[in-house]
């Protein structure tokens, strides 16, 4: 299947929105975090984003010459959960992610825990037998440039956003499930 790049962009943004609400959230309670320090936020979530979905369609390619013919229907309900997940995540109420202090231990696992989703879509990407570097630099990017502008909006919006930003994510993935499926 050939992806258009808006669908693409599509895809990175709502995978983006995980890591852009982490970082909503970390602007509003770590007010002294420094350029460089945002900076690493970006580049960590960034690199996460752009490596998980390569992981995941290296998985995706093993097991896609067994499944080439529900290919539709595995990517369909790989983003429905995935999407669903998202939203479900979003509406519980405690903010796991709030932590005093920067630490590189602390931002890993942030930006591991941000970019399982995109594992999830690398192995779609296999599935529907998709070139790989273009949509992971993409998302690698998208993710960068969210996580950054997350961290200055949070700082100067506060709390208000950051649930709904990541309800819009989950929406999205969920749409483009759809749209994969209705494509077959």
């Amino acid at each position: 299947m050939d992806t258009s790049l808006i669908s693409i962009i599509i895809i990175a943004i709502a995978l983006a929105m995980d890591a852009f609400s982490v970082s909503l959230t970390k602007g509003f309670t770590q007010k002294n975090l420094t350029k460089s320090q945002i900076l690493y936020y970006g580049l960590f979530f960034g690199f996460f984003q752009f490596i998980m979905p390569v992981i995941g369609y290296i998985c995706g390619t093993t097991i896609s010459s067994f499944v080439s013919t529900v290919a539709p229907w595995i990517a369909f309900f790989l983003l429905l959960a995935i999407g669903l997940n998202m939203i479900r995540e979003s509406l519980d109420s405690d903010d796991e992610y709030i932590m005093d202090t920067f630490s590189f231990k602390e931002l890993t696992l942030l930006a591991v825990a941000t970019s399982i989703d995109a594992f999830a879509v690398g192995i779609t990407f296999a599935l529907l037998n998709m070139s790989l570097l273009l949509p992971c630099t993409i998302i690698g990017i998208v993710a960068f440039i969210f996580s950054i502008s997350g961290i200055f909006i949070g700082k100067k919006l506060g709390n208000y956003f950051g649930d709904k930003f990541e309800i819009l994510g989950g929406a999205v993935l969920i749409l483009i499930g759809i749209k994969i499926l209705l494509g077959y």
